[in-house]
Protein backbone atom coordinates (compact mmCIF):
# COMPACT_ATOMS: atom_id res chain seq x y z
CA UNK A 1 0.00 0.00 0.00
CA UNK A 2 1.38 3.59 -0.81
CA UNK A 3 2.35 5.68 2.47
CA UNK A 4 -1.15 6.84 3.55
CA UNK A 5 -1.96 10.65 2.96
CA UNK A 6 -3.31 12.30 6.45
CA UNK A 7 -6.28 14.79 4.91
CA UNK A 8 -7.67 15.97 8.75
CA UNK A 9 -8.70 19.47 9.03
CA UNK A 10 -6.69 21.27 11.71
CA UNK A 11 -10.18 21.66 13.56
CA UNK A 12 -10.82 18.36 13.54
CA UNK A 13 -8.33 17.32 16.47
CA UNK A 14 -7.92 15.39 19.37
CA UNK A 15 -8.76 15.97 22.72
CA UNK A 16 -6.58 14.45 25.29
CA UNK A 17 -7.84 14.36 29.04
CA UNK A 18 -5.46 16.79 30.93
CA UNK A 19 -4.94 16.60 34.34
CA UNK A 20 -3.00 18.61 36.97
CA UNK A 21 -2.32 21.34 33.91
CA UNK A 22 -3.77 24.64 32.43
CA UNK A 23 -3.95 26.40 29.14
CA UNK A 24 -2.08 29.07 29.08
CA UNK A 25 -3.31 31.74 26.41
CA UNK A 26 -0.47 31.09 24.28
CA UNK A 27 -1.98 27.46 24.34
CA UNK A 28 0.97 25.82 26.72
CA UNK A 29 0.02 23.45 29.53
CA UNK A 30 1.74 24.45 32.73
CA UNK A 31 2.55 23.23 35.82
CA UNK A 32 -0.46 23.95 38.01
CA UNK A 33 2.72 25.78 40.02
CA UNK A 34 2.56 28.64 37.45
CA UNK A 35 5.44 30.42 36.30
CA UNK A 36 6.10 32.72 33.23
CA UNK A 37 8.95 34.08 31.53
CA UNK A 38 10.53 37.03 33.16
CA UNK A 39 14.53 36.80 33.05
CA UNK A 40 16.71 37.09 35.91
CA UNK A 41 16.97 33.22 37.12
CA UNK A 42 19.17 31.09 38.02
CA UNK A 43 20.32 27.76 36.05
CA UNK A 44 17.76 24.47 35.88
CA UNK A 45 19.86 20.88 36.19
CA UNK A 46 17.67 18.90 34.60
CA UNK A 47 18.07 14.92 34.23
CA UNK A 48 16.67 13.61 31.11
CA UNK A 49 16.19 9.57 30.63
CA UNK A 50 17.24 9.83 26.97
CA UNK A 51 21.02 10.46 25.62
CA UNK A 52 20.98 12.01 22.03
CA UNK A 53 21.07 8.42 19.81
CA UNK A 54 21.69 10.95 16.43
CA UNK A 55 24.18 13.91 17.42
CA UNK A 56 20.57 15.98 18.14
CA UNK A 57 19.58 15.82 14.55
CA UNK A 58 15.98 17.10 14.45
CA UNK A 59 14.75 14.12 11.87
CA UNK A 60 14.69 11.68 14.03
CA UNK A 61 14.31 10.17 17.58
CA UNK A 62 16.47 13.28 18.95
CA UNK A 63 13.68 15.96 17.52
CA UNK A 64 11.79 15.62 20.88
CA UNK A 65 14.34 15.89 23.15
CA UNK A 66 15.47 19.17 21.63
CA UNK A 67 11.92 20.30 21.88
CA UNK A 68 11.77 19.21 25.42
CA UNK A 69 14.43 21.32 26.58
CA UNK A 70 13.32 24.45 24.84
CA UNK A 71 15.89 24.54 22.02
CA UNK A 72 13.66 24.42 18.44
CA UNK A 73 10.62 25.17 17.81
CA UNK A 74 8.16 24.94 14.10
CA UNK A 75 5.73 26.75 13.04
CA UNK A 76 2.86 25.97 14.61
CA UNK A 77 2.64 23.89 18.32
CA UNK A 78 -0.42 21.74 20.01
CA UNK A 79 -1.99 22.95 22.15
CA UNK A 80 -4.69 21.54 25.19
CA UNK A 81 -6.66 20.28 23.41
CA UNK A 82 -4.30 19.01 20.52
CA UNK A 83 -5.21 21.40 18.27
CA UNK A 84 -3.04 23.57 16.16
CA UNK A 85 -2.23 26.87 17.60
CA UNK A 86 0.62 30.24 16.45
CA UNK A 87 3.96 29.76 17.26
CA UNK A 88 6.66 30.47 14.61
CA UNK A 89 4.07 31.26 12.59
CA UNK A 90 1.18 34.02 13.84
CA UNK A 91 -1.29 32.65 11.62
CA UNK A 92 -2.19 30.58 8.54
CA UNK A 93 -4.82 30.46 5.48
CA UNK A 94 -5.50 27.88 2.93
CA UNK A 95 -5.76 28.86 -0.66
CA UNK A 96 -6.60 25.90 -1.80
CA UNK A 97 -7.22 21.94 -1.51
CA UNK A 98 -3.50 22.17 -2.02
CA UNK A 99 -2.27 25.55 -1.23
CA UNK A 100 -1.65 27.25 2.64
CA UNK A 101 0.09 30.44 3.01
CA UNK A 102 1.72 31.15 6.39
CA UNK A 103 2.31 34.94 8.48
CA UNK A 104 5.46 34.56 10.39
CA UNK A 105 5.55 36.63 13.71
CA UNK A 106 8.99 38.57 13.53
CA UNK A 107 11.81 36.44 15.49
CA UNK A 108 15.51 35.77 15.04
CA UNK A 109 17.58 32.50 14.89
CA UNK A 110 20.47 32.29 17.63
CA UNK A 111 23.13 32.84 15.39
CA UNK A 112 21.52 36.49 15.00
CA UNK A 113 19.87 35.62 11.62
CA UNK A 114 16.04 37.07 11.08
CA UNK A 115 13.56 34.14 10.68
CA UNK A 116 12.50 35.43 6.54
CA UNK A 117 10.33 33.18 4.37
CA UNK A 118 13.26 32.32 2.12
CA UNK A 119 14.78 30.91 5.67
CA UNK A 120 11.74 29.05 7.11
CA UNK A 121 11.12 27.48 3.10
CA UNK A 122 14.56 26.23 2.72
CA UNK A 123 14.64 24.84 6.28
CA UNK A 124 10.86 22.88 5.37
CA UNK A 125 12.10 21.81 1.93
CA UNK A 126 15.89 20.10 3.35
CA UNK A 127 13.28 18.17 6.03
CA UNK A 128 11.10 17.02 2.94
CA UNK A 129 13.92 16.06 1.32
CA UNK A 130 15.71 14.34 4.09
CA UNK A 131 17.01 10.38 4.24
CA UNK A 132 14.72 8.56 5.70
CA UNK A 133 12.28 11.84 5.59
CA UNK A 134 10.84 12.78 9.08
CA UNK A 135 8.10 10.44 10.27
CA UNK A 136 5.92 14.01 10.32
CA UNK A 137 5.85 13.98 6.29
CA UNK A 138 5.87 9.87 6.07
CA UNK A 139 3.10 9.73 2.65
CA UNK A 140 3.48 13.56 2.64
CA UNK A 141 5.00 15.65 -0.83
CA UNK A 142 5.66 18.99 -0.01
CA UNK A 143 7.11 21.91 -1.48
CA UNK A 144 7.74 25.75 0.35
CA UNK A 145 8.63 28.94 -1.41
CA UNK A 146 8.68 32.29 -0.07
CA UNK A 147 5.63 34.19 -1.25
CA UNK A 148 6.35 38.28 0.47
CA UNK A 149 8.13 40.18 3.20
CA UNK A 150 6.79 37.52 6.06
CA UNK A 151 4.66 34.88 3.77
CA UNK A 152 5.32 31.28 3.31
CA UNK A 153 3.67 29.14 0.91
CA UNK A 154 3.07 25.87 1.04
CA UNK A 155 2.32 23.45 -1.84
CA UNK A 156 1.46 19.85 -1.26
CA UNK A 157 1.28 17.21 -3.88
CA UNK A 158 -2.20 16.03 -2.79
CA UNK A 159 -5.75 17.35 -0.68
CA UNK A 160 -3.86 18.21 2.38
CA UNK A 161 -6.02 19.73 5.37
CA UNK A 162 -4.19 19.12 8.00
CA UNK A 163 -0.72 20.73 7.42
CA UNK A 164 -0.88 23.35 10.35
CA UNK A 165 -0.89 20.17 12.46
CA UNK A 166 1.52 18.14 10.68
CA UNK A 167 3.90 21.51 11.06
CA UNK A 168 3.68 20.87 14.80
CA UNK A 169 5.77 18.36 14.62
CA UNK A 170 9.35 18.59 16.57
CA UNK A 171 11.09 17.01 13.39
CA UNK A 172 9.85 19.81 11.38
CA UNK A 173 11.83 22.60 13.57
CA UNK A 174 13.02 25.59 11.73
CA UNK A 175 16.75 25.96 12.09
CA UNK A 176 18.83 29.04 10.17
CA UNK A 177 20.35 28.25 6.92
CA UNK A 178 23.84 28.02 8.55
CA UNK A 179 22.45 24.46 10.58
CA UNK A 180 22.76 22.97 6.79
CA UNK A 181 25.96 21.13 5.62
CA UNK A 182 26.30 20.00 2.46
CA UNK A 183 25.93 16.38 4.17
CA UNK A 184 24.45 15.30 6.82
CA UNK A 185 22.00 16.43 9.17
CA UNK A 186 21.51 19.59 10.49
CA UNK A 187 23.19 20.74 13.52
CA UNK A 188 20.82 22.77 16.01
CA UNK A 189 23.85 24.26 17.84
CA UNK A 190 23.12 28.16 17.83
CA UNK A 191 21.23 27.82 14.79
CA UNK A 192 17.11 26.86 16.26
CA UNK A 193 14.67 29.58 18.02
CA UNK A 194 13.91 28.73 20.97
CA UNK A 195 14.31 30.37 24.24
CA UNK A 196 17.10 27.95 25.00
CA UNK A 197 20.40 27.45 22.67
CA UNK A 198 22.22 24.32 22.88
CA UNK A 199 25.92 25.83 23.93
CA UNK A 200 28.28 22.56 24.22
CA UNK A 201 28.11 18.80 25.16
CA UNK A 202 29.42 15.97 26.00
CA UNK A 203 28.76 12.79 23.75
CA UNK A 204 25.81 10.97 25.44
CA UNK A 205 26.58 12.01 29.03
CA UNK A 206 25.80 15.71 29.19
CA UNK A 207 24.75 18.58 27.57
CA UNK A 208 24.92 23.02 28.53
CA UNK A 209 22.40 25.24 27.03
CA UNK A 210 22.41 28.51 27.64
CA UNK A 211 19.05 31.38 27.48
CA UNK A 212 18.56 32.93 24.25
CA UNK A 213 17.85 36.44 25.11
CA UNK A 214 16.13 37.15 21.80
CA UNK A 215 13.87 34.86 22.23
CA UNK A 216 10.57 36.36 20.36
CA UNK A 217 8.22 35.19 22.99
CA UNK A 218 10.40 37.11 25.62
CA UNK A 219 12.99 36.55 27.99
CA UNK A 220 13.34 33.21 29.49
CA UNK A 221 13.42 33.09 33.42
CA UNK A 222 15.97 30.46 34.01
CA UNK A 223 19.64 31.54 32.52
CA UNK A 224 20.22 28.24 31.27
CA UNK A 225 20.01 24.77 31.61
CA UNK A 226 22.90 21.99 32.72
CA UNK A 227 21.45 18.89 31.56
CA UNK A 228 22.67 15.35 32.50
CA UNK A 229 21.29 12.17 30.21
CA UNK A 230 20.73 9.19 33.24
CA UNK A 231 19.49 6.25 31.53
CA UNK A 232 18.88 4.90 34.99
CA UNK A 233 15.66 5.70 36.41
CA UNK A 234 16.56 5.52 39.98
CA UNK A 235 20.04 7.06 39.42
CA UNK A 236 18.39 10.47 37.68
CA UNK A 237 15.32 9.70 40.39
CA UNK A 238 18.07 10.03 43.55
CA UNK A 239 19.61 12.87 41.44
CA UNK A 240 16.27 14.67 42.18
CA UNK A 241 16.14 14.06 45.83
CA UNK A 242 19.96 14.39 47.08
CA UNK A 243 19.28 17.96 45.34
CA UNK A 244 21.87 17.47 42.01
CA UNK A 245 18.67 18.02 39.91
CA UNK A 246 16.04 20.38 39.59
CA UNK A 247 14.08 18.41 37.71
CA UNK A 248 14.14 14.28 36.49
CA UNK A 249 12.32 13.13 33.46
CA UNK A 250 10.57 9.81 33.44
CA UNK A 251 10.62 9.25 36.92
CA UNK A 252 10.40 5.12 37.59
CA UNK A 253 7.29 4.02 39.44
CA UNK A 254 8.75 2.16 41.81
CA UNK A 255 10.83 5.36 42.91
CA UNK A 256 7.16 7.99 42.96
CA UNK A 257 6.95 7.17 46.39
CA UNK A 258 10.28 7.72 47.33
CA UNK A 259 9.70 11.53 46.63
CA UNK A 260 7.59 13.89 48.49
CA UNK A 261 4.35 14.01 47.18
CA UNK A 262 4.45 17.46 46.35
CA UNK A 263 7.28 17.06 43.83
CA UNK A 264 5.61 13.89 42.01
CA UNK A 265 3.88 15.24 38.83
CA UNK A 266 1.89 12.12 37.44
CA UNK A 267 -0.14 13.04 33.34
CA UNK A 268 -1.63 10.95 31.25
CA UNK A 269 -0.31 10.18 28.15
CA UNK A 270 -1.28 8.86 24.82
CA UNK A 271 2.10 6.40 25.25
CA UNK A 272 1.45 2.14 25.37
CA UNK A 273 3.37 -0.01 26.14
CA UNK A 274 3.13 -3.16 24.03
CA UNK A 275 5.04 -6.43 23.02
CA UNK A 276 5.53 -6.46 19.53
CA UNK A 277 6.23 -9.73 18.05
CA UNK A 278 8.24 -9.86 14.61
CA UNK A 279 5.50 -11.21 12.15
CA UNK A 280 8.45 -11.46 9.31
CA UNK A 281 10.42 -14.46 10.27
CA UNK A 282 10.74 -16.74 13.13
CA UNK A 283 8.47 -18.22 15.26
CA UNK A 284 5.85 -15.73 14.96
CA UNK A 285 5.26 -15.30 11.52
CA UNK A 286 2.90 -18.06 12.14
CA UNK A 287 -0.31 -16.36 13.40
CA UNK A 288 -1.05 -19.77 15.94
CA UNK A 289 2.09 -19.19 17.54
CA UNK A 290 1.30 -15.10 18.34
CA UNK A 291 -2.03 -16.48 19.39
CA UNK A 292 -0.69 -18.40 21.81
CA UNK A 293 1.39 -15.62 23.68
CA UNK A 294 -1.93 -13.11 23.30
CA UNK A 295 -3.28 -15.95 25.62
CA UNK A 296 -0.25 -16.60 27.92
CA UNK A 297 -0.06 -12.53 28.86
CA UNK A 298 -2.27 -11.06 31.00
CA UNK A 299 -2.11 -6.71 31.06
CA UNK A 300 -3.69 -6.77 34.36
CA UNK A 301 -0.94 -7.75 35.89
CA UNK A 302 1.64 -5.31 34.52
CA UNK A 303 -0.21 -2.06 35.74
CA UNK A 304 -1.07 -3.82 39.05
CA UNK A 305 2.43 -4.96 39.80
CA UNK A 306 4.82 -3.35 37.49
CA UNK A 307 3.22 0.10 37.04
CA UNK A 308 1.86 0.01 40.64
CA UNK A 309 -1.28 1.25 39.59
CA UNK A 310 0.28 4.62 37.80
CA UNK A 311 -1.19 2.70 34.49
CA UNK A 312 -4.65 1.02 32.78
CA UNK A 313 -4.42 -2.40 31.32
CA UNK A 314 -3.39 -2.01 27.73
CA UNK A 315 -6.45 -2.68 25.93
CA UNK A 316 -5.88 -1.20 22.08
CA UNK A 317 -3.37 0.66 20.31
CA UNK A 318 -4.82 3.87 21.75
CA UNK A 319 -5.25 4.10 25.56
CA UNK A 320 -7.79 5.97 27.99
CA UNK A 321 -5.81 9.62 27.43
CA UNK A 322 -7.80 9.85 24.30
CA UNK A 323 -11.20 10.84 24.94
CA UNK A 324 -12.56 9.02 22.02
CA UNK A 325 -11.06 5.93 22.70
CA UNK A 326 -12.36 5.24 25.91
CA UNK A 327 -15.12 2.49 26.54
CA UNK A 328 -14.81 -1.52 26.02
CA UNK A 329 -12.51 -2.94 23.39
CA UNK A 330 -14.46 -6.05 22.63
CA UNK A 331 -11.79 -8.70 21.32
CA UNK A 332 -11.81 -8.75 17.35
CA UNK A 333 -13.17 -12.04 15.59
CA UNK A 334 -11.42 -14.04 13.49
CA UNK A 335 -8.52 -14.94 14.77
CA UNK A 336 -6.38 -17.65 15.14
CA UNK A 337 -6.67 -20.31 17.48
CA UNK A 338 -3.34 -20.84 19.53
CA UNK A 339 -1.26 -23.57 18.82
CA UNK A 340 0.39 -25.78 21.48
CA UNK A 341 3.99 -24.36 22.31
CA UNK A 342 6.40 -26.72 23.65
CA UNK A 343 10.42 -25.21 23.62
CA UNK A 344 10.16 -22.88 21.38
CA UNK A 345 12.89 -20.45 21.65
CA UNK A 346 12.82 -16.96 21.18
CA UNK A 347 14.61 -13.75 22.06
CA UNK A 348 12.83 -10.75 23.88
CA UNK A 349 14.54 -7.35 23.72
CA UNK A 350 13.81 -4.10 25.29
CA UNK A 351 15.54 -0.82 26.61
CA UNK A 352 16.15 0.56 30.06
CA UNK A 353 16.02 4.43 29.06
CA UNK A 354 12.22 3.62 30.68
CA UNK A 355 12.86 1.67 33.62
CA UNK A 356 9.63 -0.16 33.59
CA UNK A 357 10.18 -2.07 30.55
CA UNK A 358 13.12 -4.34 31.70
CA UNK A 359 10.45 -5.13 34.21
CA UNK A 360 7.89 -5.44 32.14
CA UNK A 361 10.07 -7.59 29.78
CA UNK A 362 10.60 -10.00 32.30
CA UNK A 363 7.36 -10.27 33.65
CA UNK A 364 6.70 -11.32 29.81
CA UNK A 365 9.40 -13.96 30.27
CA UNK A 366 8.01 -15.27 33.08
CA UNK A 367 4.67 -15.96 31.57
CA UNK A 368 5.95 -17.07 27.76
CA UNK A 369 7.93 -19.52 29.65
CA UNK A 370 4.79 -20.80 31.30
CA UNK A 371 2.85 -20.95 27.97
CA UNK A 372 5.77 -23.20 26.56
CA UNK A 373 8.59 -20.55 25.29
CA UNK A 374 12.17 -20.44 25.76
CA UNK A 375 13.24 -16.83 26.32
CA UNK A 376 16.21 -15.37 26.22
CA UNK A 377 16.00 -11.55 26.81
CA UNK A 378 18.62 -8.68 26.06
CA UNK A 379 18.06 -5.20 27.89
CA UNK A 380 20.21 -2.52 25.81
CA UNK A 381 20.16 1.41 26.09
CA UNK A 382 17.08 2.63 23.39
CA UNK A 383 19.84 3.93 20.57
CA UNK A 384 21.93 0.28 20.65
CA UNK A 385 18.46 -1.10 19.66
CA UNK A 386 16.97 0.40 17.60
CA UNK A 387 18.40 -0.36 14.47
CA UNK A 388 18.23 -3.94 15.39
CA UNK A 389 14.57 -3.50 16.55
CA UNK A 390 13.45 -2.10 13.10
CA UNK A 391 15.73 -4.29 10.64
CA UNK A 392 13.28 -7.30 12.80
CA UNK A 393 16.63 -8.68 14.43
CA UNK A 394 14.49 -9.72 17.39
CA UNK A 395 11.57 -12.18 17.59
CA UNK A 396 9.51 -9.82 20.28
CA UNK A 397 10.14 -6.45 21.44
CA UNK A 398 8.72 -4.76 24.38
CA UNK A 399 8.71 -1.12 23.89
CA UNK A 400 6.61 1.81 24.68
CA UNK A 401 5.29 4.49 21.79
CA UNK A 402 3.47 7.49 22.13
CA UNK A 403 0.87 6.61 19.68
CA UNK A 404 0.03 10.67 18.95
CA UNK A 405 3.53 11.97 19.05
CA UNK A 406 4.52 12.90 15.52
CA UNK A 407 1.59 14.44 13.93
CA UNK A 408 -1.15 14.23 16.59
CA UNK A 409 -3.38 12.42 13.97
CA UNK A 410 -3.86 8.60 14.80
CA UNK A 411 -4.24 7.96 10.99
CA UNK A 412 -0.44 8.69 10.97
CA UNK A 413 0.48 6.40 13.82
CA UNK A 414 -1.50 3.68 12.24
CA UNK A 415 0.08 3.98 9.76
CA UNK A 416 3.69 4.55 10.48
CA UNK A 417 3.78 1.10 12.85
CA UNK A 418 1.05 -1.34 11.03
CA UNK A 419 1.22 -0.83 7.74
CA UNK A 420 3.30 -2.99 5.06
CA UNK A 421 5.15 0.53 4.10
CA UNK A 422 5.44 1.72 7.77
CA UNK A 423 8.55 3.40 9.18
CA UNK A 424 8.54 2.32 12.38
CA UNK A 425 7.01 -1.15 11.97
CA UNK A 426 8.42 -3.15 15.46
CA UNK A 427 6.22 -6.01 14.22
CA UNK A 428 6.92 -6.01 10.63
CA UNK A 429 3.43 -6.24 10.10
CA UNK A 430 1.99 -6.79 6.18
CA UNK A 431 -1.31 -7.13 5.72
CA UNK A 432 -3.88 -6.55 3.52
CA UNK A 433 -7.13 -6.23 5.99
CA UNK A 434 -4.94 -3.84 8.30
CA UNK A 435 -3.66 -1.40 5.18
CA UNK A 436 -7.18 -1.48 4.05
CA UNK A 437 -8.63 -0.22 7.36
CA UNK A 438 -6.03 2.47 7.72
CA UNK A 439 -6.56 3.81 4.32
CA UNK A 440 -10.66 4.14 5.18
CA UNK A 441 -9.73 5.45 8.16
CA UNK A 442 -7.57 8.21 6.51
CA UNK A 443 -10.63 8.47 3.51
CA UNK A 444 -12.86 10.28 6.42
CA UNK A 445 -12.36 13.95 7.17
CA UNK A 446 -15.72 13.96 9.63
CA UNK A 447 -13.96 13.50 12.85
CA UNK A 448 -16.52 11.13 14.52
CA UNK A 449 -15.76 9.40 11.33
CA UNK A 450 -12.40 9.11 11.42
CA UNK A 451 -12.29 8.05 14.87
CA UNK A 452 -14.41 5.27 14.25
CA UNK A 453 -12.96 4.06 11.18
CA UNK A 454 -9.46 4.40 13.10
CA UNK A 455 -10.88 2.17 16.14
CA UNK A 456 -12.02 -0.07 13.21
CA UNK A 457 -8.17 -0.13 12.01
CA UNK A 458 -7.22 -0.85 15.53
CA UNK A 459 -9.68 -3.64 15.64
CA UNK A 460 -7.93 -4.98 12.09
CA UNK A 461 -4.51 -4.87 14.38
CA UNK A 462 -5.41 -6.43 17.27
CA UNK A 463 -6.93 -9.25 14.77
CA UNK A 464 -3.35 -10.62 13.68
CA UNK A 465 -1.77 -10.38 17.31
CA UNK A 466 1.20 -8.38 15.95
CA UNK A 467 0.93 -6.65 19.31
CA UNK A 468 -0.10 -7.65 22.68
CA UNK A 469 -1.18 -3.76 24.57
CA UNK A 470 0.43 -4.51 27.89
CA UNK A 471 -0.80 -0.91 29.68
CA UNK A 472 -1.75 2.56 28.74
CA UNK A 473 1.20 4.48 30.65
CA UNK A 474 1.12 7.77 32.62
CA UNK A 475 4.12 9.33 32.64
CA UNK A 476 5.50 10.90 36.20
CA UNK A 477 8.49 13.72 36.51
CA UNK A 478 10.18 14.47 39.64
CA UNK A 479 10.09 18.77 40.08
CA UNK A 480 12.14 20.06 42.99
CA UNK A 481 9.60 21.96 45.45
CA UNK A 482 11.25 25.24 44.31
CA UNK A 483 10.69 24.83 40.69
CA UNK A 484 7.33 26.76 38.70
CA UNK A 485 6.41 26.26 35.11
CA UNK A 486 7.34 23.21 33.85
CA UNK A 487 5.05 22.41 31.18
CA UNK A 488 3.08 18.99 31.44
CA UNK A 489 2.30 17.46 28.62
CA UNK A 490 0.24 14.21 27.26
CA UNK A 491 2.01 14.55 23.80
CA UNK A 492 5.72 14.42 25.73
CA UNK A 493 6.51 17.37 23.36
CA UNK A 494 7.77 19.89 25.62
CA UNK A 495 8.94 20.03 29.38
CA UNK A 496 10.77 23.18 30.08
CA UNK A 497 9.95 26.51 28.69
CA UNK A 498 10.37 30.13 29.40
CA UNK A 499 8.20 29.89 32.62
CA UNK A 500 10.43 27.17 33.90
CA UNK A 501 12.62 28.55 36.64
CA UNK A 502 13.81 27.88 40.56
Amino acid sequence: MPPVRRRMAAALLLVPLLTGCFASPGGTAYDATGGSGVGGGGRLRVAMAFPPAERFSPYGADATLLSRLGVTEGLTRLDGNGSASPALAESWTQEGPRDWVFTLREAQFQDGADVTPKAVANALNRAAHADPVPAALSGVKLTAEAAGKRRVRFTTSTDYPALPLTLSSPSLAILSPKAYGKKGNPDPAGTATGPFTLARSTGTARATLKRFDDYWGGLAHASGLDVRFIADGTARTNALRTGEADIAEAVPVSQAATLDKPAVREVPTARTTGLFLNTRSGPFADPKVRAAVREATQPGVFARGVYEGHADPGQGVFGPALSWATGDHPAPAGRASAARVKDTSITLGTYDNRPELPEAAQVVQQQLKKAGFTVKLQVREYSRLEADALAGKFDAIVAARNTMLDTGDPVSYLASDFTCEGSYNLAGLCDKAVDRAVAKADSQADIAERHTASLAAQTAIMRTDAVVPLVHQRIIHGVGTSVRGVELDPYERTLIGPGTHR
